[in-house]
């Protein structure tokens, strides 16, 4: 699967492109997909990310009152600067004449205190908002690493790593740009504008009337911005991060891709999606480029207009020199603050589409959520699990292993399952037979549809998740081992166990001894992804790590599927321990790992077709009197003459 065709199922609804239908459609991040956003939905969005933003400032209130009254009294400071030049140009220039210096030497050093004072004013509010600003990004962070932590494995199943690195960084990183570079220089703006008007219109309201006549087009210009930003924007969004979802995709199945000669074909989609944030970005910048010149124009005509009517006034000895110098620094003050705020409404633009995906994922509800009321396990656990009446079908567009049934197939039509505690029961059954999915099921990352799955009598969907996962534990063919050391990465599974905890662990599965051949011993480091031990050693590892956690209920997915003979004896001996004395599934198609189990269950098509010991079900093989050969039977004999 490609990261386009992967891409495709990031969302459960709606399908690519269609608009949803109410608020409830667009919830979580149900929107990513869609092309173009209704009005109703961009109003629903929009709401959403601004509760995100205000949940995100509300703690620094106090410190955003200290921000705005710092920069409304720089502001103050820097606007007396054209003033006091006025002041110099009408009253200190005339004295000078006569002798006295006094005037334009208090219009100088009033430049030069109000400048200096307003550079100390403002070297604190940017501290003061660069520390809000970063404390805002460390709080949103957190937030969305615990939640993609929190969601279950049905969404990540869906949803990308590519999409999950892309939130993380690239959203959060527009954000930063809007906190930490344009948060000030929007208020310094609107400052400026709003303070330079009523200088304007106090130095001369006549003047000031060819600044309403620029009104419209500055209004019409700004509009037009923004109708265009808010789509150029989102779609940068979107693209960047179906690029980054190639990216990953690539580099984790390196190996295949060098292995079949896939890095042309993996180049041209990744130049392609290159390509569409190439031009995203250019749609983007294009709507810039029209807009600040457009301001620019609007200014320079603004300015060209106050100085021939403003000339003309001075010869007629309507208004001083100095007034008129004064209200030219002025316009052009007031022309450049709408620049800036072109420039925020540019990071603005960036960082909604931006806030509005994290308010998503933040949104998004987990498919199996925490019971309101939970029920406690009951002590000590025992390990019984039960499937009374169990009826379960993949949501829509969803894939998994077992199967890819649509929404009316039920991959389990109806279960009815009791594995008594202490009971290790091995799944055996044709890819597709709900084998996986039952485990799944045990181990909550899905729900039912219908019926319930009990451990120890109670609801699974009435147990906290930490009592579950400490219950039951699942081991895969693939078990994940973390950059760090082999005692780090045992004691993953308790993480107060001790030194000798781990080793005590280690020793039981059968594992100590190639681990005290390690050149650090326990201390070493494993490196990426285990890369520094063989496939078996790692199964034991994970081995260890499970032993260590001593759950209720063990779970094993095809957990020696992949070992070569020699590694999977040494699992073999490790299984024996592991399963002692606690209730297991194990999934397995090697046949030799079912023959440790005290029970088979035969599943096909989501049934238990058989049920019974390993011997009692190879029993019509044995028996040779005619009768039909049943399925394990039948599995077994395969087994047998594939080694042959």
């Amino acid at each position: 699967m490609t990261a386009l065709d992967t891409d495709a199922a990031a969302a459960q609804a709606p399908a690519d492109g269609q608009q949803p239908q109410d608020d409830d459609d667009w919830r979580g991040v149900a929107a990513e997909k869609v092309d173009e956003v209704s009005a109703s939905g961009g109003l629903f969005l929009r709401a959403r990310s601004r509760r995100l933003l205000g949940s995100l400032l509300r703690p620094h209130r106090r410190d955003l009152m200290r921000a705005t009254v710092l920069i409304v009294v720089v502001t103050a400071a820097e606007m007396a600067g054209p003033y006091l030049v006025s002041v110099g140009i009408d009253s200190g220039i005339p004295a000078i004449h006569r002798g006295d210096w006094s005037p334009i030497g208090a219009a100088v050093a009033g430049i030069l205190v109000t400048a200096l004072f307003g550079a100390l004013l403002r070297l604190r509010f940017l501290k003061l908002a660069g520390r809000i600003g970063q404390d805002v990004l460390l709080d949103l962070r957190g937030r969305v690493f615990r939640q993609f932590q929190r969601l279950p494995i049905a969404f990540h199943e869906r949803y990308t790593s590519g999409r999950v690195i892309s939130r993380l960084t690239n959203d959060l990183d527009a954000l930063g740009d809007l906190v930490n570079a344009s948060l000030d220089g929007l208020i310094d703006a609107v400052l400026n504008i709003v303070v330079i008007g009523v200088l304007l219109a106090v130095l001369d309201p006549e003047l000031s009337l060819f600044l309403l006549v620029c009104l419209p087009a500055l209004l019409w210009l700004l509009r037009w911005y923004t109708r265009g930003s808010r789509v150029a924007y989102r779609r940068t969004r979107e693209t960047i991060a179906a690029l980054i979802v190639q990216f990953v995709e690539t580099l984790n199945g390196i190996r295949a891709v060098q292995a079949f000669r896939r890095e042309p074909r993996n180049g041209r989609i990744f130049w392609r999606l290159s390509d569409d944030y190439r031009k995203a970005n250019a749609d983007a910048m294009r709507l810039l480029a029209w807009f600040m010149p457009g301001i620019k124009a609007v200014g320079a005509v603004m300015t060209a207009v106050v100085l021939v009517f403003g000339g003309f006034q001075v010869i007629d000895g309507a208004l001083q020199v100095g007034v008129l110098t004064a209200y030219l620094l002025y316009v052009r003050r007031f022309f450049d603050p709408l620049q800036d705020l072109a420039m925020f409404y540019t990071s603005y633009q960036s960082a909604t589409a931006a806030l509005e995906k994290l308010s998503g994922v933040l949104e998004q509800e987990p498919e199996v959520p925490e019971p309101t009321e939970p029920t406690d396990l009951p002590k000590p656990m025992r390990g019984e699990v039960r499937f009374d009446g169990v009826r379960f079908s993949y949501p829509r567009r969803e894939q998994e292993a077992d199967a890819t049934p649509t929404a009316e197939k039920a991959v389990l039509p109806g279960l009815d399952l009791v594995i008594p505690a202490g009971q290790t029961v091995a799944l055996v059954g044709a890819t597709g037979a709900g084998k996986s999915t039952l485990a799944r099921l045990m181990c909550r990352f899905y729900d039912p549809g219908q019926g319930a799955v009990r451990l120890d009598g109670v609801d699974l969907r009435e147990l906290r998740d930490t009592d579950l996962r400490r219950a039951a534990v699942m081991v895969t063919q693939e078990n994940f081992l973390f950059t760090g050391s082999v005692a780090d990465n045992i004691k993953f599974g308790r993480p107060d166990a001790s030194d000798e905890d781990v080793e005590q662990a280690a020793r039981a599965i059968g594992a100590h001894e190639f681990i005290a051949a390690l050149p650090e011993g326990y201390a070493t480091d494993v490196k990426k992804r285990g890369g520094r031990l063989s496939a078996g050693q790692r199964q034991l590892v994970a081995f260890a790590r499970a032993f260590l956690a001593d759950p209720a209920v063990l779970v094993l997915d095809e957990a020696t599927s992949s070992l070569d003979v020699p590694s999977e004896r040494l699992v073999q001996r490790a299984l024996r321990t592991i399963l002692a004395d606690r209730t297991a599934l194990i999934i397995a198609h090697r046949l030799s790992t079912v023959e440790i189990a005290d029970r088979v269950l035969v599943m096909e098509g989501g049934r238990i077709v058989e049920d019974g010991s390993p011997a009692e079900l190879l029993g019509a093989e044995d028996a040779g009197d005619g009768a039909a050969v049943g399925r394990f039977a039948g599995l077994h004999s395969a087994w047998v003459e594939s080694l042959a």
